[in-house]
């Protein structure tokens, strides 16, 4: 089945995967749409793929499916659309920065049985599935404790950050779902705390620009998750498992952005420059199984409940960093969704 794809969406990660879907065997045409038209032409010129003038256009043109990657307050509308039209859809993270949207974009996705894949690209990582399978065979023994980061070169533009839902929603929901995809449990509690150390402007609002949080999984194991907005030595994401019989670790290689200082150490070679760099071959895998699960109907890899589950980690950092408290989870995800409401 060749398959014909719509792009909502041409910022940086929007192109990168009209370039992506433009290889991929199982697509036969790749149209691009976005609210800036001359944008979307220009791209769609590069790319040598189609063009449609609006993102509704492409909707209703007779794709096959449709990836948006248009800025987080457009997801829910847009998949709403998607919804309306009967389209299957890859969706980039967040879907919503707020629980009762995405319970509402839910339960229009549940009435409309349509794919919807959330674009958490770790879960397509070579090394975090790895560590999966590891953890999945037993091959850790009893998860004692665990270590994520994610800390960004550079900080994003301020007139990003003011509209990215701060840095546990924007940041840090990464860490959370690839901790659950990983370990197979639930985070269950968190105790976080962040501060303003680098770059003044994120006070403005109300954001911190290094952030730590204390995680309990439901098997009993503790994580510590820790971010920042600028390392100077590259792009720096990790997650570390400690287990009574084995210790493993993802993104350590000859490229990770740490320097040893012990006698004899040699120095790292250049960091990951961002995130495309460090993750784009899973950026290509999350397409290519997207792909695989419209044309062959495998189940979704990365549903909107992974999505519910990773935003309630979210906010329940953000409430206790506020509140400067271990927070439940169940504090945060424990209100009955939409869905759950209209099917009583």
């Amino acid at each position: 089945m060749s398959l014909h794809v719509g792009v909502i969406g041409v910022g940086r990660i929007g192109v990168f995967h009209a370039e992506t879907l433009a290889g991929l065997g199982d697509v036969a045409q790749v149209t691009v749409a976005d609210v800036d038209p001359g944008r979307a032409r220009e791209v769609a010129s590069r790319l040598g793929v189609g063009v449609l003038e609006a993102p509704e256009a492409l909707l209703a043109s007779g794709i096959d499916a449709v990836v948006v990657a248009a800025p987080t307050p457009a997801h829910a509308p847009l998949l709403e659309l998607a919804a309306a039209a009967g389209l299957p859809v890859f969706c980039e993270k967040p879907v919503a920065l707020e629980l009762d949207v995405l319970d509402d974009v839910s339960a229009v996705v549940e009435r409309a049985s349509i794919l919807v894949q959330v674009g958490f690209q770790r879960r397509f990582d070579a090394g975090y599935r790895a560590a999966r399978a590891a953890v999945t065979a037993g091959s850790l023994g009893e998860l004692l404790v665990l270590r994520a980061a994610t800390h960004d070169p550079v900080p994003p533009a301020e007139d990003y950050i003011a509209h990215s839902g701060g840095i546990f929603r924007d940041l840090h929901i990464h860490d959370f779902d690839a901790i659950r995809y990983v370990t197979g449990e639930e985070i269950v509690e968190v105790y976080a705390d962040g501060a303003v150390r680098e770059t003044p402007w994120f006070a403005d609002h109300g954001d911190v620009d290094s952030a730590v949080a204390v995680l309990r999984l439901s098997g009993g194991a503790l994580g510590v998750v820790t971010g920042t907005r600028r390392d100077p030595l590259g792009y720096d994401v990790r997650l570390e498992l400690f287990g009574v019989t084995d210790s493993i670790a993802v993104g350590v290689d000859h490229r990770s952005p740490i320097r040893s200082v012990e006698p004899g150490a040699a120095p790292p070679a250049d960091g990951y420059r961002n995130f495309v760099e460090r993750f784009g071959a899973a950026y290509r895998q999350e397409l290519d199984d997207f792909v695989t699960a419209v044309a062959s109907g495998p189940p979704s890899p990365c549903t909107l409940a992974d999505a519910r589950a990773a935003l309630c980690v979210a906010l329940a950092a953000e409430r206790s960093r506020a509140e400067r408290r271990p927070v439940a989870v169940e504090e945060v995800a424990g209100a009955t969704s939409v869905a759950e409401r209209e099917s009583r």
